[in-house]
């Protein structure tokens, strides 16, 4: 199912076309009813087949999840042939058509899609999905598969069919006919693959009531799904959602600049040493446009999603009939995004242009009109990167006048920063500019508007002669910053904590909360225990984690004991060595001085300072992770040459490969940052880092001064146990937040209830 220009073996690699096989069948899974007492093996509530096309996002057939109740619907999928089916609940996103009440004589109208939203984050593969509409074929071979019943139990399937032509003609409702195959019952809603280019070309619509095969729709009619309403009143920090956010409206950009971001981030490192399918299609020799690798053709696409989506497709349509020697053929659905127009000079450009188009139309997407902010900036770099490694493979003159351009580009960006920032501010507050806030006075709040209401805190001290037991104590802390003790307790083991303080944090918390208005936690931890996971803790029973239900930060409580400047570590747990204050800190360093203290507060103050210009705003930095690549946190010494406004982001926390690697935390600590984000990882062997970075990133940027990240990270986690896609890169996301400004009660001691 190939054109002779675009490549594909004719016989094809067979251990490239296995290796795809097992790539098709860990992304394809098998949807289910939701129901008490489910089991993954049982059939009698098997609905059909779907496959994941976007992380934690499954494509299917409408007629499929039809028999959901309520849009819920249980999905199942299999990573691998020797791993245990796992089940996870999904929610129908989408529909087309929107409305169905009764299917007609003929079947579910076409194009009979849906897209099902998965109720929470989990590691899986997705299948690569062409960027070029499903051509007309008349003839060719694909690759299909699914899940059907065979002897009582749902079974994996898969085979190859043979394409007969199409039913609608060029129409928004054609599909392809495809015979020579029987199709069991379950497999609709089941990836159609183009076996020599390595790409999902369909999904399976229906079987043949007589004889074999049956048809498949393109995955292009995806571009007719409806945009929601922009206009919609925004809540500021609803679910850690802000009013730039490019795909709030736009389901079709979300899920599609996530399946180009996730097919360019497995191309990174990582320890499993899978093939990916941009592997596989090299194997198979496809050659994209007839000019670009499929790595080539997969950073770009990559490149393409961290930008924010086409304002409209007549704009994306104005870009492409602008490109010199090109003509857009009249395509139905028309192109929606930027991998849709790439996807269109494929198919359409002539045999020795598509490079020179391709540089072209990156070039005309880079300099399309588009708010401005960092993030765009870096998007834009980025993409231009592409276009200059690229068009080494161009004329001279062609390389200069791409230079030419985007020095002009450069140029008008700096000229239109000024105003459009200040239009952003004038947005934000309804009005002039917001001003700098300033570090705020006791009692009120850090943008000086609404006053500091109370707040919890529970201090854990780490007994050092009792490993793995500690004391703790609970208080309420007023506005002013003094603390009234509420309860306390001894030789609590660690791993029993969240069960002996439960109660007296609910105590505390039923004395503070106000309706709609939690009382934020504060956890003052030891330095080595600052990963402890006091978000994820529950109350009671069925009770929602603390950090879903209220603003959970961290404040390091034993600042005396802080790594040293060389970080050293005397392998006792950084406590079996402690034996009261002598002036050092435990590992042979000095404790903290006065010019220390200084920086901590000229650090804190710049991160809080509401920097209107964005390239003076607080940034976030990635330290132990590089391309995807784990590499060690930097000594004190290093980490305080940062820039003040620097936000240090830990995205592999808890992933021990160095020997100082415990005291990570510890020394970010030590170096004066008050602000840290962090993601825990939990030894996924194959999980993506990109999103986390990007969405760390865009935190960071949103907060616009740090006060605001413990609402953001707050809202971040109600998102994600709401089953918001979109958060879910912030799954385990953590946030120390310790104000200088603010110290302990008790300089370093318990509090004790009376």
């Amino acid at each position: 199912m190939t054109d002779r220009y675009d490549g594909g073996a004719s016989g094809g690699s067979e251990p490239a076309h296995h290796a795809l096989r097992e790539l098709v069948m860990a992304a394809t899974v098998r949807i289910h009813r939701t129901g008490v007492g489910y089991a993954p093996d049982e059939s009698g509530a098997f609905l059909g087949s779907g496959f994941f096309i976007a992380p934690n996002w499954v494509l299917t057939c409408a007629h499929v999840i039809h028999g959901g109740e309520g849009g819920e619907v249980t999905v199942i999928y299999q990573p691998g042939p020797y791993d245990e089916p796992r089940a996870v609940p999904g929610k129908v996103a989408a529909t087309l058509p929107e409305h169905v009440d009764r299917p007609g004589q003929g079947g579910w109208p076409a194009p009979d899609l849906a897209l099902v939203r998965l109720r929470e984050p989990v590691e899986h593969e997705c299948v690569y999905v062409s960027e070029r509409p499903m051509p007309h074929y008349t003839e060719g071979r694909v690759f299909y598969a699914g899940w059907a019943p065979f002897q009582g139990q749902p079974q994996p399937h898969d085979g190859s069919l043979t394409v007969h032509g199409t039913i609608g003609g060029w129409s928004t409702g054609a599909q392809l006919r495809l015979g020579e195959n029987d199709l069991p019952l379950g497999v609709s809603g089941g990836p159609v693959i183009d076996p020599a280019r390595g790409e999902v070309v369909g999904v399976l619509k229906s079987r043949a009531d007589h004889g074999s095969g049956g048809t498949s729709i393109g995955i292009e009619r995806l571009r007719t799904l409806p945009v929601a309403p922009g206009d919609r009143p925004h809540d500021l920090y609803r679910h850690g959602l802000r009013h730039h956010d490019p795909y709030q409206h736009d389901l079709y950009q979300a899920v599609f600049h996530a399946h180009d971001r996730y097919h360019r981030d497995r191309q990174q490192p990582t320890d499993s040493g899978r093939p990916t399918w941009t592997d596989l299609q090299a194997e198979l020799g496809t050659r994209p446009g007839r000019t670009l690798s499929p790595d080539e053709r997969v950073d770009l696409l990559g490149r393409l999603a961290d930008l924010p989506p086409p304002e409209s497709t007549r704009g994306l349509l104005d870009i492409l009939h602008s490109l010199p020697g090109f003509r857009l053929p009249t395509l139905s659905p028309a192109p929606r995004g930027w991998r849709d127009g790439l996807g269109a000079l494929y198919e359409n450009a002539r045999q020795d242009g598509t490079l020179r188009l391709v540089t072209e139309y990156a070039m005309r997407v880079m300099t399309a009109e588009r708010p401005v902010t960092p993030f765009v900036l870096d998007a834009e770099q980025a993409l231009w990167e592409w276009i200059k490694q690229a068009a080494t493979r161009l004329d001279s003159d062609t390389r200069s006048d791409l230079a030419r351009r985007r020095a002009q580009h450069v140029g008008d960006r700096r000229r239109e920063r000024p105003g459009r920032d200040r239009d952003r501010a004038e947005h934000r507050t309804g009005g002039a500019p917001a001003e700098p806030a300033r570090a705020h006075p006791p009692g009120t709040s850090r943008d000086g508007a609404v006053p500091v209401s109370l707040s919890v805190l529970l201090e854990v001290e780490h007994l050092a002669w009792n490993r793995g037991h500690c004391d703790w104590s609970i208080a309420v802390v007023g506005p002013e910053g003094k603390a009234t003790p509420l309860s306390d307790g001894q030789g609590a083991p660690l791993d029993d904590l969240a069960g002996r303080v439960a109660e007296s944090l609910a105590e505390a918390f039923r004395r503070c909360d106000e309706p709609g208005r939690p009382v934020p936690l504060h956890a003052a931890l030891p330095h080595l225990l600052l990963d402890l996971p006091v978000d994820e803790w529950r109350l009671r029973s069925g009770a929602e984690p603390l950090g879903a239900e209220r603003p959970v930060v961290v404040r390091c409580k034993d600042r005396d004991q802080l790594p040293g400047e060389d970080g050293e570590y005397d392998g006792s747990g950084g406590y079996g060595g402690y034996d009261g204050y002598d002036g050092h800190d435990g590992y042979g360093g000095e404790l903290p001085g006065d010019g220390e203290e200084s920086d901590r507060r000229e650090r804190w103050q710049w991160v809080h300072d509401r920097h209107d210009r964005p390239d003076t705003r607080a940034r976030a930095e990635i330290l132990d992770c590089d391309d995807a690549v784990r590499r060690p946190v930097s000594d004190v010494a290093v980490l305080r040459g940062l820039a003040h406004g620097t936000v240090p982001v830990l995205c592999r926390q808890g992933d021990q490969r160095y020997p100082d690697d415990a005291t990570a935390l510890g020394r970010i600590v030590r170096a004066g940052y008050g602000v840290v984000l962090w993601r825990r990882w939990d030894r996924r062997t194959d999980s993506l880092c990109g999103e986390f970075h990007r969405g760390a990133r865009m935190t960071v940027y949103d907060a616009v001064g740090a006060g605001a990240l413990p609402e953001l990270v707050y809202g971040l986690r109600k998102q994600v146990r709401e089953g918001l896609t979109e958060a879910f890169w912030a799954k385990d996301i953590a946030l120390l937040y310790d104000d200088p400004h603010q110290p302990l009660p008790g300089a370093g001691d318990l509090l004790e209830a009376p």
